[in-house]
């Protein structure tokens, strides 16, 4: 690991204008993620902004809906009564990721924020456009089972990590920010994490310095909300796929998807088809799948965890 600066910010306003200032900066919570890249040589901070002593850890009514402070940790967003009783699909989703261990460190920011587990972004012994712009996609022609079906690119066909991202999405969560100038911004989790293009260092619309205040959830919808996750073993395991749903009685819903792109995946039309089944709505969800030869199992992996999904809502509602 390489030596760095350390600094604990006071207000989250001061964190941001800290970090603009300081080329090559990066904030620091939970550490589940940054530190383990820091230790590996790919991520190589020259200056740590520790936020942990912001006042950023409330889970608080907000309107109609919920607002969850950035530095809420996981073990306690899944725990929340509100939470559980009015969004029991985020509460779901938190707790079929990593660890009892991990979820007591790791915060909504930096759910968020995780990097791929690609396994070519973390040997550094091979080229990753996303490690090193420019250097080449080593899964694209390599093993590639766990990768990327949709939303992929000729640069990278890494997937997005998170459990609670895909159920934040299905949520229509909205990420709150501050800038380095004190302006605050209100990004919808639709238009926060991005596709890979020639960019795939790039994985979110944070501009430099800013800094990820809260998550706030709109009014409940209710519903039956279920989260499946389908991975290799059943538990410190990341998704091959996952399906968050949230179904009405009247048959209608919402599906978002993991472990098959860039960043959790919902495709309104593939919404507006859930009445007619899983078959119907995952055509819309996969449209324009790039499949490899080690992936291609994907796509019915996915029809059928939206089928099992969907069978188990029917369940629940009888």
């Amino acid at each position: 690991m390489k030596p760095f600066e350390y600094e604990r910010a006071e207000t989250p306003a001061a964190a941001a204008a800290s970090a603009v200032s300081h080329p090559g900066a990066k904030f620091i919570a939970g550490g589940t993620n940054l530190l383990d890249l820091m230790k590996l040589g790919i991520e190589e901070p020259a200056y740590l902004i520790d936020v942990n002593g912001l006042k950023l850890d409330a889970i608080e009514t907000d309107g109609d809906g919920v607002r969850i402070g950035a530095l809420v940790r996981n073990t306690d967003l899944a725990a929340d009564a509100r939470i559980r009783r009015d969004y029991p699909l985020l509460s779901r989703a938190l707790l079929a990721g990593a660890s009892g261990q991990l979820r007591n460190k790791a915060t909504t920011a930096g759910n968020l924020l995780q990097r791929t587990r690609c396994p070519y972004f973390y040997d550094t012994n091979q080229p990753c456009n996303k490690r090193l712009p420019g250097s080449g996609c080593a899964a694209i022609g390599g093993a590639s089972r766990q990768h990327a079906i949709v939303g992929v690119s000729k640069a990278c066909i890494a997937t997005h990590p998170s459990d609670m991202a895909v159920a934040m999405r299905a949520l229509d969560a909205t990420v709150e920010t501050v800038k380095p100038d004190g302006s605050k911004r209100r990004i919808p989790i639709a238009d926060f994490h991005t596709l890979p293009g020639n960019t795939p260092h790039i994985e979110t619309v944070l501009e430099r310095g800013e800094l990820i205040t809260a998550v706030t959830l709109p009014k409940p919808i209710g519903g039956t909300q279920l989260y499946h996750k389908v991975r290799d073993r059943s538990s410190y395991a990341f998704a091959l796929v996952s399906i968050a749903l949230i179904a009405q009685p009247d048959g209608t819903g919402r599906v978002a998807v993991g472990g098959i792109a860039h960043k959790p995946w919902r495709v309104d039309a593939a919404d507006a088809e859930l009445p007619k089944g899983a078959k119907a709505a995952s055509a819309r969800l996969l449209a324009g799948a790039q499949t490899t030869h080690d992936n291609a199992y994907k796509v019915t992996l996915t029809e059928r965890a939206l089928a099992a999904t969907l069978a188990e809502a029917k369940e629940r509602k009888a």
